[in-house]
């Protein structure tokens, strides 16, 4: 079978590596000389901990033994299995706390609830105060500006795959044919149309006005090497309100006693870190849903970041190296994983998984390639 897959960031690329180990031909088209998107700016967390109970955990789960087989093949990817660490403090983010580790789910999730000496243990970096700890263990880590780039260089390899940057698909011309824009007509068995946040152009013409998938902007930021190692990933409570797996009544009681701060609420923030290869960290992030976006980052939000980190730490936080926005493509119906279309004959569009990309993409790839017969 010959498959064309369009776009290079992660979802792209793990559709290019399920169709590769399935003994597949395959050519893989990027409009630019690498991806530039969402896939490169997020934390690189494989977030299992916040899912939505059914297939949204679900498929969290079986990316994650999907990232942790191809993290053995390709040592680039940095993936690690370091889990995660959310502090709460005072009784109301307690109680959210203890009904996530109440969950019927909450063992494959791997959550417990740790005093502060045994999160510390865990994690001594954590020197700030706080009253407990939702650990959890499923949660891992990759490197984001290189995991593309490292699947690659391993695809690359194979006599089966071909990578096209610099050329955007312009135009179906026949059943899983695409031509580009250097007027090279690409024939294939199965197109897949992997665009990201890039919704416009072809994917609006095949699609139609009525693509139920919306567009999110972010911030977020890295530091330079914190001088010392984070252990596990880092969350705070305001990542109770985001995340579809903490609502409970405990949730509702946690709004309506301790509403966030008010820069918090307005950029509907929450706190996520990671720390990278090179000691610095990644953190973020706000949301941003009402186009026209802004062209330029806000500070305030920035410093909102800062002190909250630096509460967790107990610690001034290293010099910020990097400072980004990004946008990637989300499910209008949120509870929906990704979207997957037929869009022509021999032409599936998948997009729109949300924050959930970089998490999900194996098993995202993995079922487009099931479905389809690969």
């Amino acid at each position: 079978m010959r498959v064309t897959v369009v776009g290079a960031g992660v979802v792209g690329t793990m559709h290019a590596w399920q169709a590769v180990q399935r003994g597949h031909q395959v050519v893989q088209i990027e409009r630019e000389a690498e991806a530039r998107g969402a896939s490169l700016r997020n934390f690189g967390q494989i977030w299992v901990s916040g899912r939505a109970g059914g297939e949204e955990l679900e498929t969290a789960l079986r990316a994650r033994e999907l990232w942790e087989d191809i993290g053995g093949q390709v040592p680039g990817l940095g993936f690690r299995a370091n889990g995660s660490l959310t502090p709460v403090r005072g009784d109301l983010e307690l109680a959210v706390a203890e009904a996530a580790v109440a969950r019927p789910d909450a063992a494959d999730r791997g959550y417990k609830l740790l005093t502060p000496a045994e999160a510390r243990a865990l994690n001594p970096a954590l020197r700030g105060e706080f009253t407990a700890a939702l650990h959890c263990e499923r949660d891992a880590a990759v490197e984001p500006r290189t995991a593309q780039l490292a699947l690659r260089e391993e695809l690359l390899k194979s006599p089966d795959y071909t990578f096209l940057p610099g050329r955007e698909v312009r135009d179906v011309v026949g059943t899983g044919a695409v031509r580009d824009d250097h007027g090279d007509v690409h024939e294939a068995d199965a197109v897949v149309l992997c665009t990201g946040a890039w919704l416009g152009g072809l994917v609006r013409e095949l699609a139609g006005p009525g693509l139920p998938v919306r567009r999110v902007r972010l911030q977020m930021m890295q530091t330079a090497p914190l001088g010392e190692r984070l252990t596990t990933s880092i969350a705070d409570a305001d990542s109770f309100r985001y995340y579809p797996a903490y609502a409970s009544a405990a949730l509702d009681a946690l709004n309506a006693g301790r509403p966030q701060p008010r820069t918090a609420a307005e950029h509907k923030m929450q706190l996520l870190m990671v720390q990278r290869a090179d000691g610095g960290l990644t953190i973020g992030d706000t949301h941003e849903y009402e186009h026209p976006f802004a062209f330029d980052t806000l500070e305030d939000p920035y410093d909102h970041l800062t002190g909250v980190v630096e509460s967790l730490l107990g610690r001034p936080l290293p010099k910020i190296r990097r400072r980004w926005a990004g946008v990637y493509a989300q499910c209008t119906d949120t509870s929906r994983v990704v979207h997957r279309q037929q869009v022509s004959d021999g032409v599936w569009l998948v997009t729109g998984p949300g924050g959930r990309g970089m998490t999900c993409s194996p098993a995202i790839a993995e079922t487009t390639a099931n479905e389809l017969g690969w």
